[in-house]
């Protein structure tokens, strides 16, 4: 079994999914135990093929990887990251996005988080010590500032960026969490630290490294009125941070 499993959501990543195994494969490969494991959230323009492709050469030159494919019917980045949570076989758990915004070298702030007692390391852009490279255009810059007042001021999260692609849990944590999860949108991290909360997980925001990247999979005015909906479906079901139990 692995020691780390690397969960990478993928959603119409043909065109940059290659440089983000390549990358993970470049930093983790040498002298350490893990597995990466692409979920394919339904794409339409050959990710899995290319995924394929990639682990193809790789065995034909002899450096073979070990990274496995899961392809589910598009429902959204919370679904993806859900059904690659509940495959890993780790005993740590990454979460990164398929842009590597936060590029793989920042592993080892979070993994020594773990390793000090944390059940759950976020990564943050706002935490002091964070480092932006490329800062997001203005809207999309805007857009995040909004989006965090909104969660803050509704959801005692306790965390300041809950929505920065890199994360590491327990593997026992994560599927707890993981296994219950509702949301499956880009919301669903807002649920998955509410869940952490209500079950006196010990959550701990790290600052990272990050850049933007221009192709963004969120587009400001088309998914706003989608993102609210997600987070007022979160607020019935956990009102204050506790699952709503059904009468009786």
């Amino acid at each position: 079994m692995p020691d780390l499993s690397i969960v990478i959501p993928a959603y119409n990543e043909a065109g940059r999914i290659r440089q983000a195994l390549a990358a993970a494969a470049d930093f983790f490969g040498a002298g350490s135990s893990y597995e990466l494991i692409v979920v394919d959230d339904g794409s339409e323009d050959g990710t899995s093929a290319v995924v394929e492709r990639w682990r193809r050469e790789l065995e034909a030159a002899g450096r073979p990887a070990p990274v496995s494919l899961l392809a589910i019917p598009h429902q959204g980045k919370g679904a993806a990251v859900r059904a690659g949570v509940l495959a890993a076989s780790g005993d740590l758990i990454l979460m990164s996005d398929a842009d590597c915004s936060t590029p793989f070298t920042e592993w080892p702030r979070l993994a020594a988080v773990i390793a000090n007692g944390a059940d759950l390391a976020v990564g943050s852009r706002q935490t002091p010590g964070a480092e932006i490279e490329i800062h997001q255009p203005w809207l999309r810059q805007r857009f995040g500032i909004m989006f965090g007042r909104l969660v803050r001021s509704v959801f005692p999260i306790g965390v300041i960026d809950s929505q920065c692609g890199f994360k590491a849990f327990r593997a026992a944590a994560a599927r707890e969490l993981f296994g219950g999860l509702k949301s499956r949108g880009f919301t669903f991290d807002v649920e998955l630290l509410l869940r952490a909360r209500a079950r006196g997980f010990k959550v701990v925001e790290v600052p990272v490294h990050w850049k933007n990247h221009p192709d963004s999979r969120v587009r400001v005015w088309r998914d706003w009125p989608r993102v609210l909906r997600e987070l007022w479906l979160i607020r019935r079901e956990l009102p204050s941070g506790r699952e709503r139990k059904d009468p009786g």
